[in-house]
């Protein structure tokens, strides 16, 4: 049986990881707190990574831990570049000396946004962010270590658990009268079980010999729902498919520029990305950022 060794398993693909790689293997989660269901494996600190790593010898290392907080990396930027630059590159060493795998997942924040059109896997990096600066450094140190790998790039990742704009816009709808949200930041929002389910789609692929299919396919793919929209249309959205409206406080939404959210990060106003490579590849057909949503909410 694939042994698979799960970081940032409490997060929020994390979780949704831990349940749909069930059939295809025994999941070891590890975490970053000390957990009787996980073992402590503190990205911060190379040494747990590696004794982690020795211990469990798996077969698959699957690296869905993160520093998110896009905001607050501004004023942590040695703490984000240890865990989403650092610490990628310490997996991917370890990884190798014992002839295992990588899949890590990285940002649409790696881009500038000064496109029209979604980025490609081509398109050059230029993050304009701590946050999108220590992700691409994670990239990098993957590539860097040449072992078999795919670096997933996800964008405006929600769920059910954990924090997120999702979670944010239901807890302000019943607590505030009126919200102001951003709308001249275009991206797509992805769900993070959606993640998690190509994810495990992708490796049923190579149960065979997991290694010769990732050393085949090796490289970085953009994964994330279908369409785009803004930060304010997601808003939108989330409100008219929430089952639970007559909850609602919320009597306005008010769409703003970004001059009017000043934020420690800046954003790219444009983050979509392309996802042929990834559907081409492996056959993924991804569902629309809107239908992902009604799952989600239960309409």
């Amino acid at each position: 049986m694939t042994r698979i060794l799960l970081t940032g398993s409490t997060g929020q693909v994390g979780w949704e990881l831990q349940r749909s790689l069930m059939t295809l293997g025994q999941v070891i989660p590890a975490g970053r707190e000390v957990s009787t269901t996980s073992l402590r494996m503190d990205l911060s600190q190379p040494d747990t990574i590696r004794n982690v790593i020795r211990e469990v010898q798996p077969d698959l290392i699957i690296n869905a831990a993160a520093y998110t907080a896009v905001d607050k990396a501004e004023s942590e930027p040695e703490l984000a570049m240890a865990v989403n630059g650092t610490a990628p590159g310490v997996i991917a060493e370890e990884a190798k000396l014992i002839g295992a795998g990588v899949i890590h997942y990285s940002t649409d924040y790696v881009f500038n946004g000064n496109q029209a059109t979604p980025y490609t896997e081509q398109d050059e990096p230029d993050p304009q962010n701590i946050y999108g600066k220590t992700k691409l450094a994670g990239e990098k140190a993957i590539q860097a270590v040449g072992l078999p790998h795919l670096i997933l790039r996800t964008s405006w990742v929600y769920g059910l658990r954990g924090k997120n704009f999702l979670l944010t816009m239901l807890k302000l709808a019943r607590e505030r009268e009126e919200i102001r949200v951003v709308d001249d930041q275009v991206g797509s929002p992805t769900w993070s079980r959606m993640i998690a389910e190509s994810t495990a789609q992708i490796l049923s692929q190579g149960k065979k010999d997991l290694m010769i299919f990732l050393s085949s396919n090796s490289g970085v793919y953009h994964l994330t729902a279908t369409g785009q929209t803004s930060w304010y249309g997601f808003a939108k959205a989330i409100f008219e498919y929430d089952s639970k409206r007559s909850e609602y406080k919320l009597e306005k939404l008010v769409a703003i520029p970004s001059e009017q959210y000043p934020t420690p990060a800046t954003r790219p106003a444009y983050s979509s990305l392309n996802t042929q490579k990834i559907s081409s590849t492996f056959g993924l057909v991804f569902p629309s950022w809107q239908r992902n949503l009604e799952l989600v909410l239960g309409s």
